[in-house]
């Protein structure tokens, strides 16, 4: 699925297209998505102006005069800029249609993404965890947060209210570059281990925002351009290959119905 540097290359790709810009029209070809498309929502926002689009874990919240529209891009969506004679393609499901010409597609296969209207704060945002990158992320919190946890670490921090936007891809290369094993229990890692895990998990976030996001067979950018950070990827997807550290064999497990792999000799 898309994860946190995916969704920050696409606000990046679509906001000068669209900020400023007054909002003609809203159409809406399949409104049952992971949470239906608020009732009325296309009505609600013709004619008003984009405000600003900014992004708050891995949703994207388009302001506008009155009230946000909150976009989440689920497993596998994607949103597009085209024009707007093009044919719409298969699981092509909304799209906006704006005063510069320019439309915004939502593309989305297996519908897991949302679209959603509210005239205050958005629920899906109320017990979200410090944003990654931000000065509200730190060791202390992570340690303070895991006395005593009995679960693995890559979970504990793939945790949106411990913290957001730390997906599978990044977990992996975070706990990699730090030594330190997925399925070590969150408790048994002292403040030091910690410390370095952050800086990690901020260095690997920052990187792949730099480069684009990271390239999955569903995910593209505002441009409809794929990212590009995968090809520094030093686990994820690499069960089974030799380590790029020391030369012994990646080993794929299983954490909480979700694939890690891991370097025995080089995480403990």
């Amino acid at each position: 699925m898309p994860e946190l540097p995916e969704v920050e290359t696409t606000l990046r790709g679509i906001e000068p297209w669209i900020a400023g810009q007054v909002i003609d029209q809203v159409r809406v070809r399949q409104g049952s998505l992971r949470w239906p498309v608020t009732p009325g929502m296309a009505e609600i926002v013709q004619g008003q102006t984009v405000v600003a689009v900014t992004r708050r874990a891995k949703y994207l919240i388009i302001q506008l005069e009155h009230g946000s529209m909150l976009v989440h891009l689920g497993m596998s969506g994607s949103l597009r800029l085209t024009d707007r004679d093009l044919q719409w393609r298969k699981h092509d499901h909304i799209e906006m249609q704006l005063s510069n010409g320019s439309t915004l597609r939502y593309h989305d296969p297996r519908r897991f993404g949302c679209w959603l209207w509210s005239e205050g704060d958005h629920s899906q945002l109320a017990r979200l965890g410090p944003e990654p990158l931000s000065d509200d992320f730190g060791v202390e919190r992570l340690f303070t947060l895991s006395r005593k946890r009995k679960m693995a670490i890559k979970p504990f921090i793939m945790d949106n209210h411990v913290v957001v936007g730390v997906g599978n891809i990044y977990a992996s290369e975070a706990l990699f570059r730090s030594g330190i094993r997925p399925d070590r229990a969150a408790g048994r890692v002292s403040s030091k281990r910690y410390q370095v895990l952050t800086a990690h998990i901020k260095e690997v976030l920052a990187a792949a925002i730099e480069q684009g996001g990271t390239t999955l067979r569903d995910f593209v950018n505002g441009n409809g351009e794929p990212g590009y950070f995968q090809q520094r990827l030093d686990v994820y997807g690499r069960g089974g290959l030799l380590c790029n550290q020391c030369e012994g064999i990646l080993k794929e497990i299983k954490l909480g119905q979700r694939s890690s792999v891991f370097c025995p000799s080089c995480q403990r």
